[in-house]
């Protein structure tokens, strides 16, 4: 029997769910079980749950026929638990490190209590932490197990589930359960703690308690509010039940009517047009249960009155706040006015549904990801009228004959955007430009990451260093959907990107090239490039580095590497596109193209060129690799320098233990296995074979079609990466375990 019994719900957590799950498993105590219960969600939480009982047999998985809710899939892991004490853990919080040897130490020290309330710190997407105010009751309670009613200070604490530990007997033995709806918590807690005769305080910050960015499910706007008078119904109805427990009648009751007009305080809970039947309900609720005798709280006093006092009473408290409002509002009005120009006409015109606005690289034209789904959507929806968006008249003159453009800023820009029904973009739009309800956002993004991104930069301040990271993520509050191209790319961008979007598995559209690129694909780019079609075509591919200014380090003398692989090799070099300007190619590579040593193919507009003329693949941390891991052509990660760039940058993974191929610790390395040909060698065919299986899942070289028939007409179209397009996210389908 295990001292632990740990019940982790879990409903679209897919992003937190393995940092919810290691924080346990990783443990110094190790004395516990873990019972999850994937409450039928749609995302991969079940295959990551399954993931885990497969390694670690202290794990076991409920999978739900029916998404039930947080409060009944707590439930069901209960008749499964055999561990002394219970836990209930919600799945995007996380245990500190010791938290568990915390809590046996002090339940061993209580002789056994009956619940244990332990100390927690909110933790903000933006990287900070906050403790929680009230710490000090439990080290005020003092050592001795006590009843709430000697220290009835430790109901103010925050009346929750998952800051206690429960003795599991005891919960049994009163038949304690957890309602449907939403504020499950309550009609559990009071309970309990009123319940308990033994009941111990831990002074320490044993969790986590993850504050989203976009709020939890408590934060969205629901008739579901409602469920709060239900549940204390319930609380009443226990008490009742009880005797001995009359004497809280007046405390529940205080609470209840606080609790209640703090929800209907809070702008984000309620629909405007249910604010009066909510505050109707309340004030009879409060009228019902309130105790013979017993004073009314001058701050609860406005349930006894009409709603229109109370709406009078908080239209006054809120009068000094509009007054600076609008006062900062009048200064920026002229700027406003200014920045709207045409856009604020157009924008009182209907959305035009076959107008689809594109741009990519920040502007830079007809490239990556959206460069592919412009192209499919001319071919398969002629009907559609795509726009690009360009950032200068050079730009402009590089376009291929007949792409319609705009320049960035200008007043047909404006025109465009103001009306556009779709928008596709690997780069955010401008903070200016203001999404119009029922427009749609896709967001292509750049690849699949291997080193951090957006908010995961939070505590990287080197790798973040001009980044703002805030306005970052307000701009990726537009997206509706996120397209990637495997499971892992999944959870990172719903992780780095805390907003409300849906993940839409398409794969990379760019990459159907690569996918479907036939036997003269190669020969064709090797031509266009002016490389000998019988050289073997070797690709060295750097990234950027965070720790030295300007993002550039010389690993390779790319002279020697050239003259080392001797004759019949070229040796093509495509720089990072942030390094493209930079003193890299004016330090060398320029003039080693110019002499003809190297091929310089950096300013080449369409990667997928380069890479289909080349034979092998050579790079550091670049995330090139994941896109060229779709030839099936091989890989060598140059990781001279691993520590360091993990270290500054952070990085999802070690891609040196997880490498797509042989991995060179030092230029003599790399040499050599270029030189013996084991860079081809069956266990490079092998370590790229498992790279394949988890990077290329959902590309099949339909990625673009997927997105133009899917995502712009609306079609459904069948394929093995059409497990999930879903459709748009809106902020009450993002749910947490709240």
């Amino acid at each position: 029997m295990p001292r632990f019994s740990i019940i982790v719900p879990c409903f679209k957590v897919q992003g937190f769910l393995r940092e919810c799950l290691d924080s346990v498993l990783e443990q110094s105590y190790r004395d516990l079980e873990v019972i999850a219960v994937d409450d039928r969600s749609p995302d991969g939480c079940g295959a990551i749950l399954d993931e885990y009982a497969a390694r670690d047999d202290r794990v076991r998985v409920l999978h739900l026929p029916e998404n039930v809710g947080l409060g009944r899939a707590r439930n069901a892991g209960l008749p499964h638990a055999s561990g002394d004490y219970l836990f209930f853990l919600d799945s995007d919080d996380t245990l500190t490190p010791g938290a568990l040897r915390a809590m046996a130490d002090r339940l061993d020290e209580a002789a056994g209590p009956e619940v244990l309330v332990f100390d927690y710190a909110r933790t903000y997407w933006w990287g900070g932490t906050r403790r929680n105010a009230l710490a000090h009751v439990l080290a005020e309670c003092g050592d001795a197990p006590f009843t709430a009613a000697e220290h009835p200070e430790i109901l103010d604490l925050l009346m929750v589930v998952w800051n206690k530990v429960y003795r599991r007997d005891f919960v049994e033995d009163n038949g304690f359960r957890f309602p449907p709806g939403y504020y499950e918590d309550t009609p559990w807690t009071f309970p309990v703690m009123l319940s308990a005769r033994r009941i111990a305080t831990l002074d320490r910050i044993c969790l986590n308690y993850r504050q989203r960015r976009q709020g939890n499910i408590l934060s969205t706007t629901s008739r579901k509010h409602f469920d709060v008078h239900d549940q204390y119904e319930r609380v009443f109805a226990f008490v009742d039940s009880r005797p001995e427990l009359a004497d809280w009648r007046p405390y529940l009751h205080r609470k209840m009517g606080e609790h209640c007009l703090d929800i209907l305080a809070k702008p984000d809970r309620l629909p405007p047009s249910d604010r009066r039947e909510f505050f109707r309900r309340t004030a009879e609720l409060f009228a019902r249960h309130r105790p013979a005798g017993e004073p009314v709280p001058a701050g609860l006093r406005v349930l006894r009155g009409p709603y229109a006092a109370y709406a009078a009473r908080r239209q006054g408290a809120r009068a000094g706040r509009e007054i600076a409002r609008r006062a900062a509002q009048a200064r920026g009005a002229a700027a406003g006015r200014v920045r709207r120009g045409v856009g604020a006409v157009q924008a009182r015109r209907p959305l035009d549904p076959r107008l689809v606005v594109y741009s990519a690289f920040s502007h830079r034209g007809v490239l990556g990801d959206p460069g592919a789904v412009y192209r499919k959507a001319r071919e398969i929806a002629p009907q559609l009228r795509g726009v690009w968006v360009v950032r200068d008249e050079e730009t402009a003159a590089r376009l291929p004959e007949g792409v319609e453009h705009v320049l960035l800023d200008s007043p047909a820009y404006r025109r465009v955007t103001a009306r556009a029904g779709f928008f596709v973009n690997n780069v955010n739009w401008p903070g200016s430009l203001v999404k119009r309800p029922g427009s749609v956002h896709i967001h292509t993004h750049q690849g699949t990451p291997l080193k951090y991104m957006a908010a995961d930069l939070l505590d990287r301040p080197g790798a973040r260093f001009g980044v703002d990271v805030p306005q970052m993520l307000r701009r990726a509050d537009r997206w509706d959907h996120s397209l990637v191209a495997n499971p892992y790319s999944e959870l990172v961008w719903e992780r780095a990107y805390p907003c409300h979007f849906a993940s839409a598995r398409t794969g990379s559209p760019r990459n159907d090239v690569l996918v479907g690129a036939g036997a003269q694909a190669g020969p064709r780019a090797r031509a266009r490039l002016g490389i000998p079609a019988d050289h073997t075509v070797v690709l060295y591919a750097p990234t950027r580095r965070e720790y030295v200014r300007g993002g550039h380090v010389d690993r390779i003398d790319l002279a020697r590497f050239a003259a080392d692989l001797g004759e019949g090799h070229t040796l093509v070099v495509r720089l990072h596109p942030s390094l493209a300007a930079g003193h890299a190619r004016g330090t060398g590579l320029s003039d080693l193209h110019r002499r003809g040593v190297v091929v310089d193919a950096t300013d080449v507009p369409d990667v997928e060129e380069v890479m289909l003329a080349s034979d092998v693949l050579v790079t550091d941390y670049s995330a090139l690799m994941f896109d060229y891991a779709h030839l099936d052509r091989p890989i060598v990660v140059h990781a001279d320098d691993w520590a360091a760039y993990a270290a500054s940058r952070g990085t999802y993974f070690d891609i040196t233990a997880e490498a797509p191929g042989h991995v060179s610790r030092s230029y003599r390395e790399l040499a050599s296995l270029m030189a013996s040909g084991s860079w081809r060698d069956e266990e490079s065919a092998r370590l790229r074979a498992g790279f394949r299986e988890r990077f290329c899942v959902y590309d099949d070289g339909l990625a673009a079609e997927r997105v133009v028939r899917t995502l712009l007409l609306g079609e459904e179209m069948t394929g093995p990466a059409t497990a999930r397009v879903p459709a748009p996210a809106v902020a009450g389908d993002v749910l947490a375990s709240r």
